[in-house]
């Protein structure tokens, strides 16, 4: 189980323009930052997609959250 403190930081990493949801474009950005600029914005969609339980596509803390307590 992750720490919801390291989470929230991780998750304010990615929330580049603090509107309190992570876009494609703010993943991939980010991915980009972290030395992997082979993530598209068409691979950070289906990220995100993949736990966006609001199917607003785009994550929420809530939803980033929930995707780091999986397992």
């Amino acid at each position: 189980m992750a720490d919801i403190e390291s989470a929230r930081k991780a998750f304010e990493r990615y929330d580049l323009n603090g509107d309190g949801t992570i876009s494609a474009a703010e993943y991939k950005s980010v991915m980009a930052q972290l030395g992997d600029p082979y993530v598209t914005e068409t691979v950070a969609q289906a990220v995100i997609n993949a736990h966006d339980g609001n199917g607003d596509g785009k994550l929420t803390f809530d939803e980033f959250w929930a995707s780091q307590n999986k397992g």
